[in-house]
């Protein structure tokens, strides 16, 4: 069920069907772990390189000159660090989405809270896509959030590079357009109407790729030679089964959804478009401020999260009831 790879010299773990209740496609991946490094050299688009999956003595936290290690400098300062209990607060948010089951996990199981300890204080946001949760990060609302590439990348880019940094890879793959009975190949959405999560999300952005490379034009209106309608992905739902939509370009457990309860069917499974079918579907930023001021308790969250991924991969039952649980108890 479960398979690990070589990518870039570091650990890639891909889970097989993680809710087999529901017959969900194979969608989690971790990827590389690591923390943000120099200002000169930081890339919103990729985690930085790390040399094993559990956060290394050498990571760097932060960037610029005011960046704090995240490393002890000695065996003796380690042994006492380790001993000291967290202090803080963490404002986190992620989505109620398959492919932020880590995440859910981590909250469900109390396997982030366990790792960060009683005295730091985690409080959950959750998001419908990456452009709410950018929009809360800038605002100050939250400290960090599970988050996919694009919208990674743009708040990166709107803040000139100051706002925020991957400090995690969290999963891979688990995206789709689903699409009616009568829509059997790309010629034949012209006029239609599809719907993503929101505008500039990574899903909506691959949509369009897709559309373009396809002949089609769109526009952030809805016109176009197809009309896109970035929407919640439960509305999404609702409209498909009305029929007020012709498919969507959305990720698990979504997809999924919109082929059992909305009578639909996959028209491209996004792995198809990527080489070895693997692509950053969801990964992990926290905003250079709290990442500078509170290295400790980015370290320990990153750890949590390498503990929930060892506990998808190590107990598949308890990650498919725990991801369930918590998708049901944010969605309803």
């Amino acid at each position: 069920m479960y398979e690990t790879n070589d990518v870039n010299d570091t650990p890639f773990v891909t889970i097989r069907k993680l809710l087999l209740g529901i017959g969900l496609a194979g969608v989690l991946g971790v990827t590389s772990v690591a923390c943000g490094g120099d200002d000169d050299t930081a890339d919103a688009g990729t985690a930085p390189p790390a040399a094993s999956a559990t956060p290394s003595s050498s990571s760097a936290a932060g960037s610029g000159t005011d960046a704090t290690s995240v490393a002890p400098s000695d065996p003796a300062t380690a042994a006492t660090e380790a001993a000291t209990p967290l202090e803080g607060s963490l404002r986190l948010g992620y989505f109620a989405n398959v492919t932020h089951a880590p995440a859910v996990i981590g909250e469900q199981e109390g396997i982030f809270a366990e790792a960060l300890g009683d005295g730091v204080d985690v409080q959950y946001s959750y998001f419908n896509a990456g452009t709410e949760a950018i929009e809360a990060l800038f605002s100050g609302a939250i400290d960090a959030t599970f988050i996919g590439p694009n919208p990674a990348i743009n708040g990166f880019a709107q803040s000139d590079g100051e706002a925020l940094r991957i400090v995690a890879g969290t999963t891979s793959g688990g995206a789709s357009l689903v699409v009616r009975d009568g829509i059997d190949s790309p010629d034949q959405l012209a006029g239609t109407k599809l719907a993503s999560p929101s505008l500039g999300n990574t899903q909506d952005v691959a949509l369009r790729a897709w559309l373009k490379s396809q002949g089609f034009e769109t526009d952030a209106t809805g016109g176009g030679d197809v009309s896109i309608l970035p929407q919640a992905n439960a509305d999404t739902l609702t409209a498909f089964q009305a029929g007020d939509i012709d498919g969507a370009w959305v990720p698990e457990p979504w997809a999924t959804r919109l082929i059992l309860e909305g009578g639909g069917h996959v028209l491209v499974n996004e792995a198809d478009l990527w080489p070895g079918g693997q692509f950053v579907t969801t990964h992990l930023i926290v905003t250079t401020e709290y990442l500078n001021d509170h290295p400790d308790i980015v370290e320990g969250l990153i750890n949590g999260l390498l503990d929930a991924i060892d506990e998808a991969n190590g107990d598949a039952a308890t990650a498919q009831a725990a991801t369930n649980a918590g998708i049901e108890k944010i969605t309803t």
